[in-house]
């Protein structure tokens, strides 16, 4: 054997060697009885879009399709290895562009709070728009009594599109339903192999594959490639802990609006939205209300409006101020505008005293 020719043999046994000893991924389960019950749900949104081209990253522009369920299981038949998937349709309950809309919620909620009381099912998947996840992943949150995993999962590109995040983000959603560590974690949003707690995700981009975040907090755990692991848990009550029962909420919730604060706005808005029936209103920005503003809040706080307060920084919690307390205003901890919207939405089912609504701030 020449030099040349034994030094490539030598060099290719010592790749070899290199690469299995760097395998540190242990294989997946082969199929069986035993694995985990997942119901894979879908309320459409770009993960369950097909372009016609590959590089059309941000939505259909030359027109698309939304599919059924069953099309992942067969793009992506690795999810079988994981868990015994059944799909289930619920793209009824979407608005055009994939999301759950709001007044959808509770017809989403019962049906997942069916799923989840099902001794046989061990976790569930629901795959929606990006846009209005972390609200729907919130709400959910506040209303499903189950310890079981409920894991939102969405995608920023189609699910045809190049490189796209939908495959991966679903494969992952199917791993953290399926592990029982997910369990009484509440609601959970699965992204780009990190895990949220719902209460703390948020959308981060419009377009770009890091797209949900939790900004104050970080990740409760990740989805790496060998393992699904926690590292921490939420501390405020949520799912099987909550007070809010889906059963016993009105038909539809009370009136909430949300209003800017702009240091040169007159107060028509909020006294429109206080004319028009609301009965709270949350100030995003407090800190940079106009005095035509504040003053049309006094007004709305004299007829009973519950007003709350959230932070146009996006990061970081309300403190508890005097200019709040004497203006009777509540803070919104770090919740976003949103959020905290629909949780003052639900605590008004229960009262309008503002103590007992700044308790729900603080512990939910």
């Amino acid at each position: 054997m020449s030099t040349e020719r034994a030094c490539a043999t030598a060099a290719a046994a010592l790749l070899a060697a290199a690469a299995a000893a760097a395998q540190e991924i242990p294989p997946l389960p082969p199929p069986g009885i035993d694995l985990p019950h997942v119901v894979l749900v879908s309320v459409g949104g770009e993960i369950a879009t097909g372009c016609e081209t590959p590089l059309e990253l941000a939505g259909c522009e030359s027109g698309g399709e939304t599919f059924a369920p069953e099309t992942w299981a067969r793009d992506l038949p690795d999810v079988g290895l994981v868990a015994r998937i059944v799909t289930e349709d619920l793209r009824a309950l979407s608005r055009a562009d994939g999301g759950a809309a709001p007044e959808h919620w509770y017809g989403l909620a019962g049906r997942l709070q069916q799923l989840a009381g099902d001794p046989e099912v061990d976790g569930v998947v629901v795959t929606h728009a990006a846009a209005g996840l972390a609200d729907t992943a919130y709400f959910l949150n506040l209303v499903l009594p189950t310890r079981k995993p409920v894991v939102l999962v969405a995608a920023q590109r189609p699910w045809s599109a190049v490189s796209g995040d939908g495959p991966l983000n679903l494969y992952d959603a199917v791993r953290v339903a399926a592990d029982p560590a997910a369990a009484g974690n509440g609601v959970l949003v699965v992204a780009n192999q990190e895990v949220h707690a719902a209460r703390d995700a948020r959308r981060t981009s419009a377009y770009r594959m890091d797209g949900f975040g939790s900004v104050d907090l970080g990740p409760i755990g990740v989805a790496d490639p060998d393992v699904v692991r926690f590292f921490t848990e939420p501390t405020r009550r949520h799912t099987h802990r909550s007070e809010f029962e889906l059963a016993a909420l009105p038909e539809s919730l009370p009136a909430v609006e949300i209003m800017a604060a702009v240091p040169d706005a007159a107060g028509r808005l909020i006294d429109a939205a206080v004319a028009a029936g609301v009965k709270g209103l949350v100030v995003d920005g407090a800190g940079g209300l106009s005095g035509g503003q504040v003053e049309a809040l006094r007004r709305a706080r004299d007829q009973g409006i519950v007003v709350v307060a959230t932070s146009a920084a996006r990061a970081g919690r309300v403190p508890e101020t005097v200019a709040l307390r004497e203006s009777g205003i509540i803070p919104g901890d770090n919740l976003t505008p949103t959020k905290a919207r629909t949780l003052l939405r639900l605590a008004l089912t229960q009262t309008s005293g503002p103590a007992e609504i700044r308790r729900f701030f603080a512990e939910y």
